[in-house]
């Protein structure tokens, strides 16, 4: 017997059915593409993600696994906030812009007043603000994404603009204050302990040097982060309401919820999350500049779309977002290890992002159908 009957109503349930986490088609992709670029190594007598050097222990190359990791680490953090509010049934566009605000003003908190013994040449405030402790520049930063959230989330709640205007005022907003900030010039010359952020090893650290990994920080702050939010997402009333609201506005609305603060909520853990990933950014370079940050929300959104989240709402996971983000890093990496020009890369992004949207479209007919 295939069909049994449910609940009320008469409602059939068919196991035949069921379809496996779309996480998995995901993951598959991910696969096929790394064996699609190691055979194209191969060709050309390389490798791409296996060790084939007598000279480097271990099975897999951890230098090309390790670049992977940190190209796509602080788009990464972005793109879990993106991911939170495409769920929701919204859209961001400015969390890349707010990156380039938010370094901007971060690294001028983060300033050391001496450089060589002479004063920081790139000083943008007072000596009030030279030498302060690392917790000030993470404060500000995280109050700027903080205010850049909460206005984003208060037009689309209670203005009820579009979320693509609201975010997209606010891209504009946040790319002229990073460029007025310093009349468009780099602020350089941060701390030691502010460098550290980016270029230490929290890793080793917190598992007594055990897991050493110096310089990865970014990379691991992105997984630490995929996994809060993923259970967030999953076990908690957060996420719970997120989805609902994602799948049908009206309906939870009815059910109680208060959908015009739980958007304005999401929005401030957006905006949030762009300013962590600006202050990792900063952290990393040691400089910023009004130009940072620039396409960051594309990609974010592009990642978003790979890994499966639904652009109309109510579906998708934290976790296909952190696959969609893998995808993207392979398929830079694999490029660049077989020489392809950038603009190619481009092409081939573009591509799989048209593809990933016609492919949730259909999947939502196929639902529709049945």
């Amino acid at each position: 017997m295939t069909q049994t009957t449910h609940g009320l109503g008469g409602l059939k349930y068919d196991p035949t059915k069921r379809t496996r986490a779309p996480e998995w088609n995901v993951f598959l992709a991910l696969v096929i593409i790394i064996l699609i670029f190691e055979v194209l190594n191969r060709l050309n007598g390389s490798s791409f993600l296996f060790n084939m050097r007598d000279n480097m222990p271990g099975l897999l190359n951890k230098q090309r696994l390790d670049i992977m990791i940190l190209q796509v680490a602080i788009t990464g953090i972005i793109a879990i906030g993106v991911t939170q509010v495409i769920i929701l049934g919204g859209i961001d566009l400015s969390s890349g812009s707010l990156v380039g605000a938010t370094a901007m003003i971060v690294m001028s908190f983060a300033q050391t007043a001496l450089v060589n013994g002479n004063p920081n040449p790139k000083a943008v405030l007072g000596d009030w603000a030279m030498d302060l402790p690392v917790i000030v520049p993470i404060v500000v930063g995280m109050g700027c994404g903080i205010l850049a959230g909460v206005v984003n989330g208060l037009l689309i709640a209670y203005t009820r603009i579009p979320p693509f205007i609201a975010t997209l005022g606010m891209m504009v907003t946040a790319r002229g204050v990073a460029r007025w900030w310093s009349n468009g010039q780099p602020v350089s010359f941060p701390t030691e302990s502010y460098g550290h952020l980016s270029n230490g090893d929290i890793l080793g650290t917190l598992t007594f040097g055990l897991l050493s990994w110096p310089g990865q920080n970014p990379a691991v702050v992105f997984v630490v982060l995929a996994i809060l939010f993923h259970i967030l997402m999953t076990r908690t009333v957060y996420g719970k309401r997120s989805y609902a609201i994602g799948s049908n506005e009206a309906a939870a609305r009815m059910s109680g919820i208060n959908v015009d603060r739980h958007k304005v909520l999401v929005y401030t853990v957006a905006g949030c999350l762009a300013a962590v990933a600006a202050i990792l950014l900063t952290s990393k370079n040691l400089t910023a500049q009004a130009g940072m940050g620039v396409m960051y929300e594309l990609d974010a959104i592009a990642m978003a779309v790979i890994g499966g989240i639904s652009l109309s709402g109510g579906r998708g996971s934290i976790l296909g977002t952190v696959l969609g983000a893998m995808i993207f890093s392979t398929i830079i990496s694999g490029f660049t290890s077989i020489r392809l020009d950038a603009y190619y890369q481009e092409m081939v992004k573009g591509a799989i992002i048209v593809a990933a949207v016609v492919l949730d479209q259909w999947r939502q007919r196929q639902r529709a159908r049945g």
